[in-house]
């Protein structure tokens, strides 16, 4: 129960810094925090002690085996999100290239 709270904590911690904070790196990283604690949280909700990956066991008891759909899911959601911070890296480095600063307020309030 103690890592779901630590997942719910490192997940609000990004939320905090996407809502919050106007530096567009700053976001950056708070979207990676935020996704990465989403994650961990499937991950460990397809997590069984004392269980084994079924590709590993030779036994055919499906009460000893981990949950492989999250991490098929999981992989599948970490290339997904790599190719999002790539496109707001590139966005951000275009911004910055326009209006040299990070910063949302002083893009907002420039002509250009």
């Amino acid at each position: 129960m103690s890592l779901y709270l630590l997942c719910l904590a490192l997940f609000a911690l990004g939320l905090y810094c996407l809502l919050v904070k106007k530096n567009l790196v700053k976001k950056i990283i708070g979207f990676g925090i935020a996704e990465y604690a989403l994650n961990l949280f499937f991950i460990l909700l397809g997590y069984r002690h004392g269980a084994d990956a079924p590709i590993l066991s030779t036994d055919l008891n499906p009460v000893s085996f981990v949950d492989p759909l999250p991490q098929a899911l999981i992989l599948t959601s970490i290339v997904i999100g790599l190719g999002i911070t790539a496109l707001m890296v590139a966005i951000t480095v275009r911004l910055y290239d326009k209006y040299r600063t990070f910063d949302i307020e002083k893009i907002r309030n420039l002509k250009g």
